[in-house]
């Protein structure tokens, strides 16, 4: 299997949806708006496999000193073979020298931003104001 990962290149709507429907994420449900936030991402990483949508990861940062990683998945039926590492290799190719990264993990996915390098943030506790319903 031959991922090809690219960064900034074109999306789809459809394609989108159905890797975010795969994985049972609710921004799904808000296309317009997810498609907005992911083309006006400072970076989007997309993962390929046959032409098809396998993977993606995007980043909002000021450029210079901090980085969020608000979505980083993949398609359930590439889970576990190295997609999401690529991604995020192509991430720390852009953001690896940055002062702060930051993301917020939570069930399977903690384990795999440990494995490439992410720690708990010291002492802090995430916090949000959230309108999906996925967890």
């Amino acid at each position: 299997m031959e991922v090809k990962v690219e960064l900034n290149g074109p999306i789809r709507e459809q394609e989108v949806i159905a890797l975010y429907r795969s994985n049972r994420w609710s921004s799904a449900d808000k296309p317009e708006q997810l498609m907005s936030a992911l083309r006006g991402s400072h970076t989007l990483v997309t993962a390929r496999v046959g032409g098809e949508l396998v993977g993606l990861g995007n980043a909002i940062s000021d450029g210079s000193l901090v980085v969020y990683y608000p979505h980083l998945l993949v398609h359930p039926d590439h889970q576990g073979k190295g997609v999401g590492r690529k991604i995020v290799e192509v991430m720390q190719r852009v953001y690896g020298g940055f002062h702060q990264q930051m993301l917020t993990a939570d069930g399977k996915a903690i384990e795999f931003y440990k494995a490439v390098g992410f720690e708990r943030a010291g002492k802090t506790e995430p916090m949000w104001v959230y309108s999906g319903n996925e967890h």
